[in-house]
């Protein structure tokens, strides 16, 4: 299904730099709960399902791509407020976008 221009200006997807990470108990599935620093936009969470390739230690500190305009959505005992991108349908989990080299937390995807 193709979108046209005016319907991917509307994602606001940015980089940000993941600040804590911690197992999510309360999930149905493995997860994890990121704190993502967005610089100007705040400190997010998010419910994350990547626990096959990434553990909480390595995760913190990594710069990660999400959309940050989603509406916030209740997941077990946490509201998640943006959505981690990462390449799915591998056999061995999900792998996580990130830019090639260190930018601004806030950085703009166009």
């Amino acid at each position: 299904m193709e979108i046209s221009w005016s319907d991917f200006e509307k994602i606001d997807i940015r980089i940000g730099t993941i600040v804590t990470a911690q197992v999510f108990e309360k999930a149905r599935r493995p997860a994890y709960i990121l704190e993502i620093d967005f610089g100007d936009l705040g400190v997010l969470k998010s419910s994350a399902q990547i626990t096959d390739l990434y553990n909480t230690d390595e995760l913190v500190g990594k710069q990660v791509v999400a959309v940050v305009n989603f509406p916030k959505k209740q997941i077990a005992n946490i509201m998640s407020e943006c959505l981690v991108l990462g390449g799915v349908g591998g056999k061995d989990g999900v792998v996580l976008l990130q830019p090639e080299q260190q930018v601004s937390n806030g950085t703009k995807i166009a």
